[in-house]
C-alpha cells in the first residue's frame, strides 16, 4: 500500500509557538513522519486583509473560522502591531523539530508578501525574497536547506531554476496528481516536485457538497479511492496542531490502520526513480474549497 507523505506549513508566529510542539507530539505518538515547512522572517498575517477582494475568499473566512484559529493577535501583526520575527525567536522550537527526527524546510519568509505578489514578481524579486528564507534558515540550524515548499501555492516561472540554483533538492510548490519534472520554458528542471493531491481539512470544513460526509471521512475515502498510489497531504501548524488536532490523529490512525505509511517528503522521494517522472508545466488553476489561483501541475510535456 502507498504512503501519505504529510508536510506541515508553519505559517505564522503563533503556530509555531503552539501548533509545532502539539504537532510533534502527535505524530510521534502516532508512529507518523512529516516534513516541516517553516515561515522563518516577520509575521505580517495582518496584513492578509488586502485579499478581502479576491473571490472565495471571504466565504472560506466564514467557513473555517480564521480569527478563533489563529487569535486576534495573529490578525493584527503587521497593522496594529508588529510582526514578531519567526526565525529568530522561535528558533529553539524549530531546532526541536529537527532534533525529534523530523525533516524541516522552508516554506517562505514573509508569509503575506510572497502569498500576495510572487505570481506577478521578477526573476530579481523572487530571488531576493528566496534567499531571505534560507539566509534565515541556515542562520537557525547551520546547514543549507534542501526542501522547499511556495507559501499559499503561489509562485512563478522562475521559482524552479531558482531552487535548483540554491541547491534546492525536492520541492512541493503546487497542487497536482502526482510527483514529476516540472518544465519551464521548454527546459526540464532537475528539482522533483511532490505536489499536494489531497484536500486540506480547510478546504473541506463548513463545505455542503461532501456526499453527506464530513472532511475527515471525505479525505479518507479519496485516499482509498487513489487506491495503491502515494499521496501528499499538507497540514498547518494553526489548524492540525490546533482545533482540527484531534480530527488530523483519526487521520493519521486510520492511514495506518489501512496500510498506509505516513512519512516526510524526502522518504516519499527515494521510493521514485526520477528517471521515469513525468515532466510537466506549473500553470495555474483553481481548487475546489480555496480562493484564488493556485500553481497547479500542468499536462505531461511531449517529449
Amino acid at each position: 500500500m502507498g504512503c501519505v507523505a504529510v508536510k506541515v506549513d508553519v505559517d505564522t508566529y503563533h503556530g509555531t509557538l503552539e501548533g509545532v510542539p502539539r504537532l510533534l507530539d502527535l505524530l510521534e505518538a502516532s508512529g507518523a513522519g512529516a516534513t516541516f515547512l517553516f515561515s522563518l522572517g516577520r509575521d505580517h498575517t495582518g496584513r492578509a486583509i488586502r485579499r478581502v477582494f479576491r473571490p472565495g475568499f471571504l466565504g472560506k473566512v466564514r467557513r473555517t473560522s480564521v480569527a478563533q484559529h489563529y487569535g486576534l493577535r495573529t490578525l493584527l501583526y503587521g497593522t496594529l502591531l508588529p510582526g514578531p520575527h519567526i526565525g529568530r525567536r522561535c528558533a529553539a522550537i524549530l531546532r526541536e523539530v529537527a532534533a525529534r527526527g523530523f525533516e524541516v524546510g522552508v516554506h517562505v519568509h514573509d508569509h503575506v508578501r510572497w502569498q500576495d505578489y510572487v505570481a506577478g514578481a521578477s526573476e530579481a524579486w523572487t530571488r531576493r525574497e528566496l534567499q531571505r528564507a534560507l539566509d534565515v534558515f541556515a542562520e537557525v540550524f547551520g546547514r543549507a536547506a534542501t526542501v522547499h515548499g511556495a507559501a499559499g501555492w503561489q509562485m512563478n516561472r522562475f521559482v524552479p531554476g531558482l531552487e535548483q540554483e540554491f541547491g534546492i533538492k525536492l520541492a512541493s510548490d503546487a497542487r497536482g496528481t502526482g510527483p514529476f519534472l516540472p518544465v519551464v520554458d521548454g527546459k526540464v528542471i532537475d528539482v522533483p516536485q511532490l505536489p499536494t493531491t489531497l484536500p486540506t481539512l480547510d478546504e473541506l470544513v463548513g463545505r455542503d457538497d461532501l456526499r453527506g460526509q464530513n472532511a475527515t471521512e471525505y479525505l479518507l475515502a479519496e485516499t482509498r479511492a487513489a487506491g495503491e498510489a502515494a499521496q501528499v497531504y499538507t497540514a498547518h501548524a494553526e489548524l492540525e496542531g490546533g482545533a482540527f488536532a484531534e480530527d488530523f490523529g483519526r487521520l493519521i490512525g486510520q492511514w495506518r490502520a489501512a496500510g498506509r505509511r505516513v512519512c516526510g517528503l524526502t522518504d516519499y522521494a527515494q521510493t521514485l526513480d526520477r528517471n521515469t517522472l513525468p515532466r510537466c508545466p506549473i500553470v495555474t488553476g483553481t481548487v475546489a474549497g480555496r480562493s484564488g489561483m493556485l500553481a497547479v501541475q500542468g499536462s505531461a510535456a511531449t517529449p
